[in-house]
């Protein structure tokens, strides 16, 4: 039989205007009567590194039975629906973060490399930006480092370490740490080539026009050729980033000074919708192959942001600092559900969105948690560690695993990358793979 079926590459984006639009997975773009293994288009793994700061209530999210099917403890609950993707991996420590820990722990998270006593850094490259070289260099953006607030500041710094390390957890070499942006228009930007150049960037914003409208001639002349399947999936990502356009721009034109509201903290009325934007970009870029590799602090070392969207006013360092009381303990489980909850929701967005034959949350691999265990002791064992996706198949998901006492989270690090077929030695302190993952 001859087909005659056109196919459309992978990397397709819509053009107009300065503007570039990526675009999502669609069929026309396996060539008739070729397996999706033997293309371009074939899946490849997604990674993401989603750090909370202040540790955890080890006792409510450790689950209390080992194996597969366990029940899940109020913390890491809303991840039910997600179980068959879920690994959480107990028993876990990070010596190299003891110390000063605010200025150190999350710059070594992903590094497992104690770093140098002195203002000016000196690490460990990250894993995350190890995984941008093998899996990201293809993307527009081989990596991605956002935070949903801004950075601690002086509070996550110190005397003897600076402040390199604790505003960021992701480093590209052991002297380079890379800024987590905050700034919504500008993850915006950068996801959707709002202009080449910080100067064209600039030019572009001082006349906030849709990236959709600059495309939108692009975007009709494909719509036409495509197959009605395709035609649904173009039309609901368009409608995505058009509502991610709104929403943006709203956030932007109803920021106020505090001093105008006493009674309003600053910044409260944002942070949830904020949180659940920048998710939405992260699902956006994932989707549309923008980039394979982010690294997202969801919520700034020594955050003292409140969480008045669950009816909790007390500020979430403050309150990491919680003595043993059961009230501050009760809070503190509390906000750390909240983060898993908002995770969870990218989570319901991913698995309903294709990547080839497989969703997009079946070919990613996910690190969720955090560098500090109990915050009141600001200690490093045992650290709250879950993994998420299937990695396209080289990650079992549905088990929780507890290992020997104090073994080094660079022993999971080092298991992921070689899953993903990244070769490596070793990594960080490592000792040896993970073979259960």
């Amino acid at each position: 039989m001859y087909i005659r079926k056109k196919h459309i590459s992978r990397r397709t984006v819509l053009r107009g205007a300065g503007a570039a639009v990526a675009l999502p997975f669609l069929d026309a773009m396996v060539p008739a009567g070729t397996a999706l293994a033997q293309t371009a288009a074939a899946p490849k793994p997604l990674m993401g590194f989603f750090y909370l700061p202040h540790g955890a209530v080890m006792d409510k999210w450790t689950p209390a039975a080992e194996g597969r099917d366990v029940e899940l403890p109020f913390i890491l609950e809303p991840f039910t629906p997600y179980q068959e993707h879920l690994t959480v991996v107990s028993g876990l420590d990070n010596p190299v973060a003891a110390g000063v820990v605010h200025a150190i722990t999350p710059g070594t998270w992903l590094s497992c490399v104690a770093p140098r006593r002195s203002h000016a850094p000196l690490g460990g490259v990250t894993v995350d930006q190890i995984a941008a070289k093998h899996i990201g260099q293809d993307t527009k953006l081989p990596s991605l480092e956002v935070n949903v607030e801004e950075s601690g500041g002086a509070n996550a710094c110190d005397g003897t370490y600076g402040c390199s390390f604790g505003n960021t957890i992701s480093l590209s070499t052991p002297t380079t740490p890379l800024p987590m942006e905050y700034d919504l228009r500008k993850i915006f930007e950068r996801l959707f080539g709002r202009g080449e150049t910080v100067a064209e960037r600039a030019e572009i914003r001082s006349d906030f026009a849709s990236v959709l409208d600059m495309v939108s001639d692009e975007a009709k002349t494909l719509n036409a050729n495509l197959a009605p399947p395709d035609r649904v999936i173009l039309d609901g990502y368009m409608t995505s980033v058009r509502e991610i356009e709104r929403r943006v721009a709203s956030l932007a034109t109803s920021d106020y000074d505090a001093s105008q509201l006493p009674d309003m903290p600053t910044g409260v009325p944002d942070f949830d919708e904020r949180l659940r934007l920048i998710f939405d970009m992260i699902a956006t870029a994932y989707q549309t192959n923008v980039t394979r590799v982010v690294a997202f602090m969801m919520a700034a070392e020594v955050s003292n942001s409140p969480y008045p969207q669950i009816g909790i006013r007390d500020a979430f360092h403050p309150l990491s600092h919680h003595n043993n009381n059961p009230a501050s303990l009760e809070k503190l489980s509390r906000i750390q559900r909240y983060h898993v909850e908002r995770f969870a929701e990218f989570l319901e967005k991913l698995q309903r969105m294709s990547d080839g034959e497989n969703s997009v949350l079946d070919n990613a691999v996910f690190l969720y948690g955090g560098n500090m265990s109990n915050s009141n002791a600001h200690n490093h064992f045992p650290l709250p560690i879950t993994l998420l996706g299937k990695g396209a198949g080289v990650l079992r998901g549905n088990q929780h695993l507890k290992y020997p006492d104090h073994t080094p989270l660079s022993n999971l690090h080092l298991t992921v990358m070689r899953r993903l077929g990244i070769e490596m030695d070793s990594f960080g302190d490592s000792t040896g793979e993970l073979s259960e993952i």
